[in-house]
């Protein structure tokens, strides 16, 4: 589920950074493209580790409240993980890319962190027939 999150949220940055190379060019492209990777590679890393965290949960039997305790933590440290590193992607964009074009990436920021809900709220097949 959360693997079909980000592959939407890299499919909002892919038209965006269209839609920007057809009304401003190719910077406008490249800032869009930079600022929507900045926020979807990091919740990419988050669902992987949300996997990574569900299989650690069916392998583990018997401890029940550590196992719960431990997951709570880990679910926590990697949203604290995933935030650091969107800030941290963000920053290095602006600091390396010097011909950023801010509206463009504000705008891909924007539709990359919109398109999450919806994502989330969209029925799968699975969903849909039951």
């Amino acid at each position: 589920m959360m693997f079909r999150v980000v592959l939407v949220q890299v499919l909002a940055t892919l038209l965006v950074a269209a839609i920007a190379a057809m009304v401003s060019g190719g910077r406008a492209a490249l800032s869009a493209l930079f600022g929507g990777l900045a926020c979807a590679v990091p919740n990419g890393m988050f669902a992987l580790n949300l996997a990574l965290l569900g299989r650690w949960r069916r392998t583990s039997g018997g401890q029940e409240g550590a196992v719960a305790s431990a997951s709570a933590l880990a679910i926590l440290i990697g949203e604290l993980c995933k935030v650091a590193l969107t800030i941290g992607l963000l920053a290095l964009l602006v600091w390396g890319y010097k011909e950023v074009l801010w509206l463009a990436l504000i705008i891909s920021v924007g539709a990359v962190l919109l398109v999450q809900p919806l994502a989330l709220a969209w029925p799968t097949n699975r969903q849909a027939r039951n």
